[in-house]
C-alpha cells in the first residue's frame, strides 16, 4: 500500500469510528472490557496526538500523557486526527522519525501504523454500538496481517524472548502458515525468535480465511467467519496466545 491509500483508509475508518461512537459514549467495549466508548475514543485521540508530537520533536513526548479530561471526546478526536494528518501529509514517507520499531525509523511507519490502529479500534467501536461491521478492504487487511506478524510478533520474539516464557524453546523449529486471502505467510518459531516469510512452504498448522477475517482473528476481534484451523490445533492456539503477548 502507498501513502495515499493508507491515508484514505485512515480517514474512512476514523470517520466510521466517530460515527458509531456518537451513538453512546457510555457503552462498554466488549473487546476492550476495561473501557467505555468514551475511553476508547480518548485512547485513539491520544495515540494520534502522541504520534504527531513524536514526528514534530523526533523524540518521545515527555511528560506523557496529557490531561484531556476537560475536552469533549469526539471533539478531541477531531482535533488530534486533524493534527496527525497535517503532520503525515507535510512529510515524505521516507523522512526520518523516531518509532518503536528499530528497523523502520521513518514517517511511513507511522502512516501505516495509524491506519492499522484505526481500523481495529473502529471495529471495537462498532461492536460496542451493536452496529454492523463495515468491510475491511482486502489490501488493508493483508497489510495488517503482514504488520502484525513481522513488526509485532517476529520483532517481539527476537528482542524480548523471555516475555514468551517456555513457548519459544518448547516449539523451536515448528512451523505455521497464515493464509490471508491470496497471501500466505510462513511462520517458523525458534528460541531466538520467530521468522516470517511470504511463502507457501509446508507447515504443521495452517490458519486460513479471508484477509479481513484472519486479521480480526489474529487481533482477537470476532471475525464474520472464523478462519479454518488445520493441522496441529494446539500449535495454532499457542501461536495465538503468543501473538497476544506480542501486542501488549
Amino acid at each position: 500500500m502507498d501513502t495515499p491509500r493508507y491515508l484514505e483508509c485512515l480517514r474512512a475508518d476514523a470517520a466510521r469510528l466517530r460515527e458509531v461512537a456518537a451513538e453512546g459514549l457510555a457503552a462498554r467495549v466488549p473487546t476492550c472490557p476495561d473501557w467505555t466508548v468514551r475511553e476508547l475514543v480518548e485512547h485513539v485521540a491520544t495515540v494520534y496526538l502522541h504520534k504527531a508530537e513524536t514526528m514534530r520533536r523526533d523524540s518521545w513526548p515527555d511528560p506523557w500523557p496529557p490531561d484531556v479530561s476537560a475536552e469533549q471526546p469526539l471533539e478531541l478526536m477531531d482535533r488530534t486526527l486533524a493534527d496527525l494528518l497535517a503532520e503525515l501529509e507535510s512529510r515524505s514517507p521516507g523522512d526520518k522519525s523516531l518509532t518503536w520499531y528499530e528497523p523502520d525509523q521513518t514517517v511511513g511507519f507511522w502512516t501505516r501504523r495509524m491506519a492499522q490502529e484505526t481500523v481495529i479500534h473502529r471495529v471495537d467501536a462498532e461492536l460496542a454500538a451493536g452496529a454492523p461491521l463495515a468491510p475491511i478492504p482486502a489490501d488493508l487487511a493483508v497489510d495488517g496481517v503482514d504488520e502484525l506478524l513481522r513488526c509485532f510478533f517476529a520483532y517481539a520474539t527476537a528482542n524480548w524472548p523471555d516475555d514468551f516464557g517456555a513457548a519459544l524453546p518448547a516449539n523451536d523449529g515448528r512451523t505455521l502458515s497464515v493464509v490471508a486471502g491470496d497471501h500466505t505467510f510462513h511462520v517458523r518459531l525458534a528460541t531466538s525468535g520467530a521468522v516470517v516469510t511470504a511463502s507457501d512452504s509446508p507447515a504443521e498448522a495452517t490458519i486460513s480465511g479471508s484477509a479481513a477475517d484472519v486479521l480480526l482473528w489474529l487481533w482477537r476481534r470476532p471475525p464474520a467467519t472464523e478462519p479454518s484451523l488445520t493441522g496441529d490445533r494446539q500449535l495454532a492456539t499457542t501461536f495465538h496466545d503468543m501473538l497476544q503477548e506480542a501486542t501488549q
